[in-house]
């Protein structure tokens, strides 16, 4: 009797496991399924290039040490944008700066550089640290202080209101440039 009754069980346990694994396969497809729509549904990230938004056509430097070293050798003046990704300031301005074509063709001009992060360098933030903030160095690595913003609080921030002030700063760091140009020439003359 005790073999009648172990028979029964033992296709009973064995109907239990096939239906334990049945719907662990199940749950592995739906889980499965699951994550494909979650990823469908979320935006492609596109790879970081140097512009980071603020002129994909321009070209940019990846470090403030090659900017400098560019800006010196090229005779270029550079213009160093300090911005953070998640800042709404940031990125509305970088948005009308990014559209404003006369912005994007004088910028051509210079050695750019937009940095997310603070340098060692105390004369890149000689009114403090704060963003944004858009800062001239003339190629005799000079920087720029006497071109600045709206704000007397906050000398070197921009709005994306103030976009025709920074283009008339930018043509004002390339006038200045090129005069330092001129001068360095006739000295050497």
């Amino acid at each position: 009797m005790k073999a009648l009754f172990l028979i029964p069980g033992a296709a009973m346990e064995k109907s239990y496991v096939s239906v334990f694994l049945l719907l662990v396969a199940i749950s592995c497809v739906l889980a499965k399924d699951i994550g494909k729509k979650e990823t469908k549904e979320t935006k492609p990230k596109l790879p970081q290039t140097l512009s980071r938004g603020w002129g994909d056509q321009l070209i940019w430097t990846q470090t403030y040490e090659e900017a400098l070293f560019r800006s010196k050798n090229s005779n270029k003046p550079l213009m160093i944008i300090h911005h953070l990704d998640d800042c709404p300031h940031s990125q509305a301005l970088k948005k009308v700066f990014a559209e404003h074509k006369e912005i994007q063709k004088l910028a051509e001009k210079f050695i750019l550089l937009n940095l997310v992060y603070e340098t060692t360098d105390k004369n890149l933030a000689p009114d403090g640290q704060y963003v944004p903030r858009i800062l001239f160095i003339d190629p005799s690595l000079t920087v720029r202080a006497d071109i600045t913003g709206r704000y007397s609080n906050r000398l070197y921030a921009y709005e994306p209101s103030d976009i025709s002030l920074l283009y008339s700063n930018m043509q004002k760091a390339l006038k200045r440039s090129s005069q330092v140009s001129s001068a360095w020439q006739i000295y050497f003359l």
